[in-house]
Parts: structure tokens; C-alpha cells; sequence
């Protein structure tokens, strides 16, 4: 009796399970918009967890590639930066982007404010946490190319100035539904808008910074040894392994919404495409240099995960996993290729960032017609241009106002000591180069 009783039981849990699971599954399409919403905001808030910790990857992949005379200076930009783009964001660069009439071109530089409905489907905090994030991203671009040699206070007023007013203008003309989102343009994630607008930016203070004292000899070959040697390659891997895991973020974040079947579907898919990107950048990266010089350049790898990661942003959902890999190869090897033409003009960046953001990104951006039907390459080519142009003179315009009137670049005899003296008093290493 006990034993009939048991199976009874058995059957009726069984039973209760199934119908469960079979009416979760019809509510797919039912699910109430306010489980929506929690799993909207959910994946905003998760997603810029992962978004901040590429701060961290920044700051290390930077830490690393510096001598050891400038790692404590690189820390002390990275931090404040974060802190500072973080605060001018919210006292007017969001709704400078997002505030933006449609179709128009640049919002209004007021402070932020909360607004929430559960017609918007994700809060507003979370939101405006998760935007805030791409900024410091953007930032983070610039800090690296022109590390050593640069003053630590004018690039916190750049810092602010291209996060609150900068940045968000060129974001506004199309994730704010300015006129290039009306033109057609696509930029999924910001393979232009974050990464080519850090990597223009960056490319003008390079450029009128100049090279660090005695980068190049008289025939404008890079020394790469002693005395520019990276301080630690294992932290410059540490780094990118970082940066790698918070792209996931920063693309899966992008989709905007977990509340759907569709929107789970898609966020696995972009998370593929992403790792996959990063892997044919590094291999990409890893081949070329071998069979151009012999050596498989482990720099360079890790640059062309980076490569790979950006030219994949722009458009993460759409390629499949085949497409994805040579969408990254391809960011690899400008990576390389870029990274020769820096040395050709003797423009020194200290860590690979203008062919790594400015030219993967616009790479990956050009190529979103191939695996997108709704963009044309014609949109594609006025977004790039007008983006990077635009990012480009404005950003000129400000490091020569600095450059004239509080000084921009350390003296050579600063630069000599190394910018964690001179900058800072603070010392990373006991044991120096």
C-alpha cells in the first residue's frame, strides 16, 4: 500500500512539473511587462559590472606597456579620469546625446535626471550607469597613446572636455536618434562612436605632443628595446584578458533588453561573435609578424585581441561565427599594418591604440553591409567620416589651446626622471630600468 501510494505521488509531482514547465513555456509571449523590465534593468546593471572592470583593463594594459618611470602616473590618469568623465557625464553630457531633437544634431548640457516609467521598459538609472561606462571607455582610448611625456592635470581637463561634450554629441547623432540614425547609419556597439572617436582624439594629441624623447634614431627606426621597454608583459596580458571579458558587457550589454525570448537568443550569439573576433585577431596578429620577421610578436597578439574585439563591435548579432573570425582577423592585421604606418610618420603611441580603436573601428564599421542587409555602405562611409573628422579638428583645436596657454608636454628633464617623479612623487618599482 505504502509502495502504490509512493508511485501515486511520484506520478502526481511529475505531473505538476511538467504542466509547470509546459505553461512557462506558453507565457513566453506573455510575460508581463514589469518581469520585462526587472530583466531589462538586470541586464544594464550586470553588463556595466563587466563594462567598468575594462577600466581595470585599461589601466593595466597601459601600466604594462609604460617603462617603469611612468606605471604610478598611468594609475593615477586612469582613476581620476573614471572619476571625472563620470561627474561631467552627469552634469550635462547625457542629455547632450540623449536629448538630442530627432534627427538633429546636439541636445542640451543640463544635469541629469531620473525618470521612470514601466512604459520604458529598463530604468533610467541604469541606463544612464551603463552609458556613463562607454565614456570612460572612450577616455581610457587616449590616455595610453600619449602616455610619458604628456602633463597629468591638461589630460584630465581633456578627459573632460571629450567626455562631457565631445563624446556625447558624436553619440547623440545616432544612439540619441540624431541625423545619422535618421541617414541610416548602424553602430551596434561603437566600433566608431566609442572606440575611432578615443582613437581621433588620441591621434591628435599624439600628433602634437610629438614622440617621446629619443623614441626614434636618426633614421626614424623605433628603438623597442632598453630604454622603451614595456614594464610587464604579463600585466599587459592580464590587461587584455580583462578588457576581453568586459566586452562582453559592453556588446551583449548593447542589445539593450533580456526580457524576451529573442533577446536571450541574441545576447549569446553577440557573446560568440565577440570571443570568436578577439581569437581571429590574435591569430592574425601571431601569423603576420612571423612570416614578415621571423618572431611571433606577443605585443602585437594581445593588440590584435584588441583589434579583433573593436572591429567586431559595430556589428556583433548579425555575422555568423565563420564571418565573426574574419571580421576580427581583419582588425588583426590592420592592427599590424597600422602599427608600421605609426612608425613610418614617427608617431609615437605608446601602446598601440590609434590602429588597435581608430582604424579597427573604422574597419569594423565599414563591414557591417557585409553581414547586415539593412545598412549601405554609403551611410556606413558619412557616419565614419563625419565622426572622425569631426572628433578629429575639435580635438586638435583643444590640445593646441592647452598646448599654448597651460603647456601640455613635460620638460625633457622630467621626462627623463619619468613622469611617477615628476608627476606624482610616487614610485611603482623598487627595481627601475
Amino acid at each position: 500500500m505504502f509502495k502504490l501510494t509512493s508511485i501515486k505521488s511520484v506520478i502526481t509531482l511529475s505531473l505538476f512539473f511538467i504542466i509547470g514547465f509546459s505553461s512557462m513555456g506558453n507565457a513566453e509571449t506573455t510575460v508581463s511587462a514589469e518581469v520585462q523590465y526587472i530583466f531589462n534593468t538586470f541586464s544594464f546593471l550586470v553588463c556595466g559590472f563587466l563594462v567598468m572592470w575594462m577600466a581595470a583593463g585599461f589601466c593595466m594594459l597601459e601600466s604594462g606597456l609604460v617603462t617603469t618611470k611612468s606605471v604610478s602616473t598611468i594609475v593615477a590618469k586612469n582613476i581620476g579620469k573614471f572619476s571625472i568623465v563620470a561627474i561631467i557625464f552627469y552634469l550635462g553630457g547625457y542629455n547632450l546625446a540623449y536629448g538630442i531633437p530627432e534627427g538633429g544634431f546636439i541636445g542640451s548640457f543640463t544635469p541629469w535626471t531620473l525618470t521612470d516609467s514601466l512604459e520604458q521598459g529598463y530604468s533610467g538609472s541604469a541606463d544612464w550607469f551603463f552609458q556613463m561606462l562607454f565614456v570612460a571607455a572612450t577616455c581610457s582610448i587616449v590616455s595610453g597613446a600619449v602616455a610619458e611625456r604628456i602633463k597629468i592635470w591638461p589630460f584630465f581637463i581633456f578627459s573632460a572636455i571629450l567626455g562631457g561634450l565631445i563624446y556625447p554629441i558624436t553619440m547623440g547623432w545616432q544612439w540619441g536618434g540624431g541625423w545619422l540614425a535618421a541617414a541610416g547609419f548602424s553602430d551596434f556597439a561603437g566600433s566608431t562612436l566609442v572606440h575611432s572617436t578615443g582613437g581621433s582624439a588620441a591621434l591628435a594629441g599624439a600628433l602634437l605632443l610629438g614622440s617621446r624623447t629619443g623614441r626614434f634614431d636618426a633614421k626614424g627606426v623605433p628603438k623597442a628595446l632598453q630604454p622603451f621597454a614595456a614594464s610587464s608583459v604579463p600585466l599587459v596580458t592580464l590587461g587584455v584578458f580583462v578588457l576581453w571579458l568586459g566586452w562582453f558587457g559592453f556588446n551583449g550589454g548593447s542589445q539593450l533588453a533580456l526580457g524576451t525570448f529573442t533577446d536571450a537568443v541574441a545576447i549569446s550569439t553577440i557573446f560568440i561573435n565577440t570571443n570568436l573576433a578577439a581569437c581571429g585577431g590574435v591569430m592574425v596578429a601571431a601569423i603576420v609578424p612571423r612570416l614578415l620577421s621571423g618572431k611571433t610578436d606577443v605585443i602585437m597578439m594581445l593588440n590584435g585581441a584588441i583589434g579583433g574585439l573593436v572591429a567586431i563591435t559595430a556589428e556583433p548579432l548579425a555575422p555568423s561565427p565563420l564571418a565573426a573570425i574574419l571580421i576580427g582577423g581583419v582588425g588583426g592585421l590592420i592592427v599590424v599594418l597600422g602599427t608600421k604606418l605609426l612608425f613610418a610618420f614617427k608617431i609615437d603611441d605608446v601602446v598601440g591604440a590609434i590602429p588597435a580603436h581608430l582604424f579597427a573601428g573604422i574597419w569594423g564599421t565599414l563591414a557591417v553591409p557585409l553581414t547586415n542587409a539593412d545598412a549601405s555602405f554609403g551611410a556606413q562611409l558619412i557616419g565614419v567620416l563625419a565622426v572622425n573628422i569631426f572628433v578629429f579638428i575639435v580635438a586638435l583645436i583643444i590640445w593646441t589651446i592647452m598646448k599654448n596657454t597651460m603647456g601640455i608636454r613635460l620638460s625633457k628633464e622630467a621626462e627623463k626622471l619619468g613622469t611617477d617623479v615628476a608627476e606624482t612623487g610616487v614610485i611603482a618599482y623598487a627595481i627601475r630600468d
